[in-house]
């Protein structure tokens, strides 16, 4: 379970950094993104800094499952987003962004399953 834990970490994480340089340089593609979904521009700027913090939190041993419960949050978000708004094909990107969301949105959610016993009690424990 460890190597497929760190490896899925790794791709989440990978893809959820470099989505970041096109966030935060105010990319066409981007800008386009949020405005269509009427968040332009700081849900662009928002949405980056919690995948940094997403990413930052999958890659640290101590923080897994919290990591990966923001990064499961992404996933929706950006898949419901494509599925609802946006479309499959992002001006013509032949459905690659979507692609990546349904990545991050799976292997976040199977990193969260393996680490569900890290995440701290919320509430009264019984």
């Amino acid at each position: 379970m460890s190597r497929l834990s760190w490896g899925l970490r790794i791709v989440v994480a990978v893809i959820l950094l470099q989505t970041l340089f096109f966030k935060f340089t105010g990319a066409e593609e981007s800008i386009y993104i949020f405005t269509t979904v009427g968040a332009e521009p700081w849900g662009r700027y928002g949405s980056g800094v919690i995948e940094l913090i997403a990413a930052v939190l999958l890659l640290i041993p101590g923080t897994v499952a919290i990591g990966a419960l923001l990064a499961v949050g992404v996933g929706v978000g950006a898949v419901f987003s494509h599925l609802t708004v946006l479309g499959i094909d992002v001006k013509s990107d032949g459905g690659l962004l979507f692609g990546l969301a349904c990545v991050v949105l799976a292997g976040s959610a199977v990193v969260l399953a393996i680490h569900r016993r890290e995440l701290p009690l919320v509430g009264p424990s019984l």
